[in-house]
């Protein structure tokens, strides 16, 4: 008895001291495992889907007077892309605009107040080529906050092109709208199971934020006090849809 209580209470036992040994190792030397390294660890956080603003971007895809009525719920999706440039320029993520043949299809809305973004012209289904020079500039870069329309066209393939580039894509559910509703939906699913992250815009300012100690946060949430417009979404998320389970 008086050696279990001398095990217990005095001398250290092994089990104590693989303890210590383990809170004195740096944290990430604690979470390794056997077989596994920096790499799976870096994999890990990645698929996390964490933003941060040095590393995030915004695109802003083609969100212009010729689809104005055509697509479902744009001053909806538009009302919510401007919310989450004021946002940006807060914390200075840096924002680019794509107009998809504005010849044709017209300039980008005014609602957008993008008026200090120079946009580039495009004819393709995506907005990487045309920005591909803007990403290569950016090493830092990670995270690509993803707004526009129309979801099944040049959103889907924007996102699969920078999924392709090892880049981790945030779909702003709630800025992202299409001419049919069956094809919004099914791009949804399609994009999930390409591995995009579909975010709300609220979800991800507040990520970008982190603490309500931030120097701008009182000014972000005057942005985001009022809730954001319905973009016909509860219909596309509720329980008995087979594509989201």
């Amino acid at each position: 008895m008086a050696q279990k209580a001398s095990q217990g209470r005095g001398l250290p036992t092994d089990w104590d001291r693989n303890k210590q040994e383990a809170c004195s190792r740096p944290r990430e030397q604690q979470a390794q495992r056997p077989g596994g390294g920096k790499k799976e660890m870096a994999a890990a956080r990645l698929s996390l889907g964490r933003v941060f603003p040095e590393s995030s971007i915004l695109f802003l895809c083609d969100m212009q007077e010729r689809f104005r009525h055509h697509i479902a719920y744009f001053p909806q999706i538009v009302s919510v892309a401007a919310r989450m440039l004021r946002v940006a320029r807060l914390l200075e993520v840096p924002a680019v605009l794509t107009e998809q043949y504005p010849e044709g299809l017209g300039p980008t809305v005014a609602e957008l107040r993008a008026e200090d973004l120079q946009p580039l012209a495009k004819t393709c289904f995506s907005m990487v080529p045309a920005l591909q020079r803007e990403l290569d500039s950016r090493p830092q870069l990670r995270s690509v906050l993803l707004c526009g329309i129309e979801t099944q066209a040049c959103i889907l393939n924007t996102a699969l092109d920078l999924l392709d580039q090892g880049l981790q894509v945030h779909l702003v559910v709630d800025a992202c709208s299409s001419r049919s509703q069956v094809d919004r939906l099914v791009a949804l699913a399609r994009l999930r199971q390409s591995g995009v992250f579909l975010s709300t815009s609220e979800g991800l300012i507040l990520q970008l934020v982190q603490d309500a100690t931030h120097p701008h946060f009182k000014e972000i949430m005057k942005i985001i006090k009022e809730p954001a417009p319905d973009s016909g979404l509860l219909g596309l998320f509720q329980g008995q849809n087979p594509l989201f389970h």
